[in-house]
């Protein structure tokens, strides 16, 4: 299996590959990552260089070869799952879901009120739902916040928006962020970099997937 970090979980939410490669030890699951891990084609294709995708496509294909693919970005996995051609690519959250749910990882829940904001690229448009709030529900109390699955907000990032329109990102933020607050959660929990990043603020923790396992899970590192 080849752990694809993806360019924000590489380079700026690093915290979140070093919390995924924790759990995928403690898990005793065989990985591998790639040294010169290169853009999966998500941005390229939703900016509108969709030759320059699918030249990445073709150059990250022969490197894939037949191995599993496991994704912390949302929109890694959807760009894997349905722009590339006999790629078999699996989402953190889904791993998680099955780990947790085979015993092969074990945690203690809390007593511990948190939230998850479905991403736009992991939630309606790859029908993922269950399963990373079936993981968040191992560890603490799921509290939905107004707009969930298929009527979930965009946390303001995706298709360009956060690097063209930096001011239009920020208020969509803050729209997602007080409706979080709305639900008196003590943290928010997304599954993609991309939005945890976007989502940062001063006055709530955020927190990926992945890193509230690492935190508040009481792994058993024994």
């Amino acid at each position: 299996m080849i752990y694809f970090r993806g360019c924000t979980a590489r380079e700026k939410e690093t915290d979140i590959s070093r919390a995924t490669e924790k759990l995928l030890k403690l898990a005793d699951i065989e990985y591998h990552i790639l040294d010169d891990e290169k853009c999966c084609g998500s941005v390229l294709f939703r900016t509108g260089f969709e030759d320059e995708a699918l030249e990445q496509i073709s150059k990250n294909t022969e490197v894939f070869k037949d191995e599993l693919i496991l994704t912390s970005c949302a929109g890694c996995y959807k760009t894997f799952k349905d722009d590339y051609d006999d790629v078999d690519v699996i989402h953190i959250s889904q791993l998680m879901d099955d780990l947790i749910k085979n015993k092969k990882l074990n945690f203690s829940k809390k007593d511990l009120n948190v939230t998850f904001h479905d991403s736009c690229h992991l939630g309606r448009h790859s029908n993922v739902f269950d399963s990373p709030r079936d993981v968040i529900k191992a560890v603490a109390n799921l509290v939905e916040m107004e707009s969930i699955r298929e009527n979930s907000l965009c946390c303001g990032a995706g298709g360009g928006v956060k690097s063209a329109y930096p001011e239009i990102a920020s208020e969509m933020a803050k729209s997602r962020i007080n409706q979080a607050r709305d639900t008196g959660c003590e943290t928010l929990i997304t599954a993609c970099p991309f939005c945890k990043l976007n989502l940062e603020n001063e006055d709530l923790e955020v927190l990926d997937l992945t890193e509230f396992l690492v935190k508040y899970g009481d792994l058993d590192e024994s």
